[in-house]
């Protein structure tokens, strides 16, 4: 396996084209690990240091696991069609499932953090969390309320410190 450090921006804008159509959140906690498909999330400067902001529902397994260890990879498919499994990784659970049998995905351990990248994808970022933050449903626009939130399953906004980022061959 080859390791190519990257800047934490230097492939922001592949990362952020990619995310809509899907990257993988994973999250170790003890024995325990779990990836799930996320479409939304950003990248950017907080505190004067590199932060991955993500979103993860209360009724997600990996927010339990994401509680306990604080620590998060995002991978990202650049070159990959990895269509099937984000689609899987999004509809189930891990609490039901084990997602990288299912969907012969690799893991590979993080450099920084203990949860694993997924070895099937290029670009990979390594976070421990700065800051959390549940979201507050008085202060949400109404439109994005009725849109995403008619089940009033939240999101807790997670701001990953990038501790490391680097594309893997």
């Amino acid at each position: 396996m080859s390791i190519q450090k990257v800047k934490f921006n230097e492939y922001s804008k592949e990362a952020l084209e990619q995310i809509i159509k899907g990257a993988f959140l994973t999250v170790k906690d003890g024995e325990k690990v779990n990836t799930m498909t996320i479409g939304w999330g950003n990248i950017g400067i907080v505190w004067n240091k590199p932060i991955f902001m993500v979103a993860v529902r209360y009724s997600r397994y990996t927010y339990n696991l994401l509680e306990g260890s604080k620590e998060f990879t995002v991978s990202i498919p650049i070159n990959k069609e990895l269509k099937k499994e984000l689609a899987y990784c999004g509809k189930y659970s891990g609490r039901d499932v084990d997602k990288f049998k299912e969907c012969n995905l690799t893991m590979i351990e993080g450099q920084k953090v203990s949860a694993p990248i997924i070895g099937e994808c290029e670009l990979h970022y390594e976070c421990k969390v700065a800051y959390q933050q549940a979201m507050e449903p008085a202060t949400l626009a109404k439109d994005i309320k009725e849109k995403f939130y008619t089940n009033n399953d939240y999101h807790v906004l997670y701001f990953g410190e990038i501790v490391d980022s680097y594309l893997k061959e």
